[in-house]
Formats: structure tokens, C-alpha cells, sequence
């Protein structure tokens, strides 16, 4: 199911809504987080498709495995695991970490839910937790204009995913939290940056 979603969502976004996609190449082999804005239940789709020849694994809240098919669907057939929002979840984090250590990417979104706004909220706890202890370099990520498929009657928005520089932590010389700041002050650039570009 996974391929062939790939494909027929990069007929989408590339034909229908003439979508972006800058800095993939910042994107290195093996184990890596990639740590996003969310504004549209459409970022998961996005940013996994935007990502050539590999597979996404997400985060996503725990409500969203209730109903046995959906949870088939996302997490079976397309990678995504549940976590606990505002609490430590230690069974997220240690799936989180076997994929990170089997090369695998994660998907986050660092501010554990959507913008009402579009504007970039306070990152939650685990972040910067699973980059250090997997050792995996984060790629900060900007999605802009997804928020405006279907709404507002714009019915073909043009859309970007921009991937940052890679940053990677040192746990000697950073806390938890200056690590989290770090990331979403890159990920702020990105959007000012996009936006100075429009």
C-alpha cells in the first residue's frame, strides 16, 4: 500500500498542486529525525512523499489507533506508531530508537500537535531525548501552504516542504531544552525564509 500511495500522491502534489520540494538532499543514509511544523492533517502525506526512495515512520497520537481499521492502515500498512501526547511514553521512545538504530527515518512533529494558526507553537519534551540517545542527526523541516488545501475556496494552493541543514546534539554541552529551541528556531527561518521567497 505504501508504494503505491507514493505514487499516486506524487502525481498529486507534483502535477495537480505544483508542489516544492528544497534541501531533500540535506537528507542523509541511515537512522535520521525529521522534525516539522504541522499545520494540515495533510504534513504526514507531504513530507513522507517528498522523501524519495525511502520510508517515513511517524509519531502519531495515541487517539488516532482507536478504530481498528484506521490503526491497520497507518501503522500497519504505512509506518506510524502511537504515542502518548504530555506524558514520557517509554514504548514510543524505545520504537522510536529501534528504527532510528536500523537506519530507519522518523517523522515528528516537535509541537505534538496542529497550528490553529499556522504559526509555530513550543516544542513538547522527546525530541531532543531520542536524537541523543540514537545519535541521529535532526533535519528541521518547514511545510507551508498546506493548511490551505480545500479552505477557504482555494482548491489548488501551491505548496513547499523545505529540509534544513542537519543538526546534530552534544549532550555535554546542551540541554534537553536548548536542543528542542535549537531545532525550532531553524525550522522559524525556514518559514520566515519561505516567506520572504513567496
Amino acid at each position: 500500500m505504501y508504494g503505491l500511495l507514493r505514487v499516486f500522491l506524487t502525481f498529486l502534489f507534483s502535477v495537480v498542486f505544483r508542489w516544492q520540494k528544497i534541501g531533500v538532499e540535506n537528507i542523509p543514509a541511515g537512522g535520521v529525525i525529521i522534525a516539522a511544523n504541522h499545520i494540515s492533517l495533510w504534513d504526514p502525506p507531504v513530507v513522507g512523499t517528498a522523501i524519495p526512495g525511502r520510508r517515513i515512520h511517524f509519531m502519531a497520537k495515541e487517539e488516532l489507533f482507536t478504530n481498528k481499521l484506521f490503526a491497520w492502515i497507518i501503522g500497519k500498512q504505512l509506518g506510524a506508531f502511537p504515542v502518548k501526547r504530555g506524558a514520557a511514553d517509554r514504548t514510543a521512545i524505545r520504537t522510536a530508537l529501534t528504527l532510528l538504530e536500523t537506519g530507519n527515518i522518523l517523522g515528528i512533529f516537535p509541537e505534538g500537535t496542529r497550528s490553529k494558526n499556522g504559526k509555530l507553537g513550543a516544542p513538547e519534551a522527546g525530541l531532543a531525548l531520542i536524537a541523543v540517545k540514537a545519535g541521529v542527526p535532526v533535519i528541521p523541516t518547514a511545510i507551508i501552504g498546506t493548511n490551505k488545501i480545500f479552505n477557504n475556496g482555494c482548491l489548488l494552493p501551491k505548496f513547499k516542504v523545505i529540509f534544513g541543514k542537519p543538526l546534530l546534539f552534544d549532550r555535554n554541552n546542551e540541554s534537553m531544552d536548548v536542543m528542542s529551541a535549537r531545532v525550532m528556531t531553524e525550522i522559524n527561518q525556514l518559514l520566515a525564509q519561505a516567506d520572504t521567497n513567496k
